[in-house]
């Protein structure tokens, strides 16, 4: 009888030490499926699209006292959502541009005070927001960009045009830093530029 009892205890501690090792081997199995890894590629979602530009560019942003932008024709921005969605910056409404690089601090400090400025209720009635996510740059913390601004729910508010690589609405735009708004008027003129 004894036998059987150690057989039955030995048994049992191989049963329990297999179970463990399954449940450690499910754990690290999901673990590593639900990893949001910084580099991985979405189907269908690109971090780059060309923008034209319609207009003179502004002058570049030197934080100064007097803005000469202001009061200056906005050049006409179209490019394309991360999805290949077509978005343009044409004038009729008031339009505020929100220019983010997503290895910017200070962006990431941004973005949720704009989705709580948004939630709240507190964005001015005819105020269109895009934001233009820009400097780009796959080697740079917090890549891609499309899903820092989906784990924020920014894009389920307002449209996100993506930059080209070339940075080209960034230099149309006179951005020297971030994150960068251009407030338009609804007539296409530049109101306010201001950057930090």
């Amino acid at each position: 009888m004894a036998t059987k009892k150690s057989d039955s205890s030995s048994n049992k501690s191989v049963w329990l030490i297999g179970g463990i090792a399954a449940l450690i081997a499910v754990a690290a199995i999901i673990a590593v499926a639900s990893r949001s890894g910084g580099d991985e590629v979405v189907e269908g979602v690109e971090e780059f699209h060309p923008v034209e530009v319609v207009g003179e560019p502004l002058p570049e942003f030197s934080g100064g006292a007097t803005d000469p932008a202001v009061g200056m024709m906005a050049p006409v921005l179209t490019g394309q959502g991360f999805t290949g969605n077509k978005i343009v910056t044409s004038p009729g409404a008031p339009t505020l541009l929100v220019f983010l690089a997503h290895w910017c601090p200070h962006c990431q400090r941004e973005v949720p005070l704009l989705v709580k400025w948004n939630s709240e209720g507190s964005v001015p009635s005819g105020l269109d927001v895009i934001a233009i996510t820009t400097s780009t740059d796959p080697a740079s913390p917090n890549f891609p960009p499309s899903e820092w601004l989906a784990r924020e729910e920014f894009p389920a508010l307002w449209p996100v045009m993506t930059d080209s690589g070339e940075k080209t609405a960034a230099k149309a735009m006179g951005v020297s830093g971030f994150p960068f708004f251009v407030l338009i008027d609804a007539e296409g003129k530049v109101a306010l530029r201001n950057s930090g």
